[in-house]
Parts: structure tokens; sequence; C-alpha cells
């Protein structure tokens, strides 16, 4: 990955969303969720007042509408900053 986030942020590549639901009813594209999972591809160095806690390869849990969509050679990505993550997984 030739991307490396400044600071505190992260990029996170997001999960696919999902395709069935649990009873088995397929879910068309229009009414698919934006997932809120996703895997951590890279991470910032932090600052000299926060060091940061997730890890390249860590599964983490992030705001609905959090971060900035981005789009690195046809593959989407989420940047944002690591207080915007909830919860690793």
């Amino acid at each position: 990955m030739k991307i490396k986030p400044l600071a505190d942020r992260v990029l996170i590549e997001p999960a696919e969303a999902e395709q069935k639901t649990a009873s088995g009813i397929i879910i068309p594209d229009t009414a698919k969720e934006k997932p809120q999972r996703g895997k951590v591809v890279a991470v910032g160095k932090g600052t000299k007042d926060y060091e940061m806690t997730v890890k390249v390869g860590d599964n983490v849990l992030y705001g609905k509408y959090s971060g900035t969509e981005i789009n690195i050679d046809g593959t989407a990505y989420m940047i944002m900053k690591e207080s915007d993550i909830y919860a690793i997984i």
C-alpha cells in the first residue's frame, strides 16, 4: 500500500454489504445499508499527545457517517480519525 495516513488517521477497507437477511431474503442493491465494519489497511503514527491503539489487520466497527470515502486503484476505502472507531472486533 502506497498510502500512509498522517497523524491519528486510519485507512479502512469496508466489509461487503450483506447480500441476504438471516431468514434468506435477498437484499436488492438499492436497499443495502452502508457497512459499519471493516479491516484496517494503514495507520498513521499518531501525535505527540495521542498514541495509536489500532494496528494494520484489525477488524473494527465505526459510525455509519464516519470518515470520508475514497477510491484508490478501483478499490473503495474509508479514511477517518481513530476516535471515529468504536471498537476492535
